[in-house]
């Protein structure tokens, strides 16, 4: 199986369409988006072409291959416009042998952890910033943001497939793998 990992939209129309590009020229089985869909937040300046109901059509029009978790800036009015569910505040997913346990990061993160089991892949938006961290129990995974990269990171996005994590910019280029096995 192949996914594509995003988070942290925050209602730009200009980077979920280029998401939308690469989901397209991707072809993942599933987009799992790690919440911050639609709300920039108070922290955040007002992303390119913030333009919420676009991102809304954008989404909507591939519902039935999105798996959502809830952000920190998403709310329940959210799920009146949209054909996805936004309102777990985390998932497991179980791929290739694999456990993936998927939350936003404003609750669960590294520093404060969900039950985990010895070797699930712990996957986390919210902060904008990239990471790959191989602890002794989990291995963390930090995806960064489609359209609010921080700390001089790209805007990015994550794809999985057959053991390897691979971390791409918008365009679709590979600036990192890690095998997860």
């Amino acid at each position: 199986m192949k996914l594509m990992i995003a988070s942290d939209i925050h209602g730009s129309a200009y980077y979920c369409e280029k998401l939308i590009n690469a989901y397209n020229k991707e072809k993942p089985d599933k987009l799992v988006l790690l919440g911050d869909i639609l709300y920039h937040g108070p922290r955040n300046d007002l992303p390119k072409d913030y333009a919420p109901k676009r991102v809304i059509e954008l989404l909507n029009a591939i519902s039935e291959h999105i798996i959502c978790i809830r952000g920190n800036c998403d709310t329940e009015v959210d799920q009146m416009v949209l054909n996805i569910s936004v309102l777990s505040e985390s998932v497991y997913l179980f791929v290739d042998g694999i456990t993936f346990f998927a939350a936003h990061g404003h609750n669960y993160n590294e520093h404060s952890l969900p039950k985990l089991s010895k070797g699930t892949v712990f996957l986390n938006g919210h902060t904008h910033v990239p990471v790959y961290r191989k602890h002794d129990e989990y291995i963390y995974i930090n995806c960064g943001s489609v359209s609010i990269p921080k700390e001089n990171s790209e805007h990015t996005y994550l794809i999985y497939e057959n053991g390897v994590i691979h971390f791409k910019n918008l365009s679709g280029e590979v600036y990192d793998s890690r095998s997860i096995k």
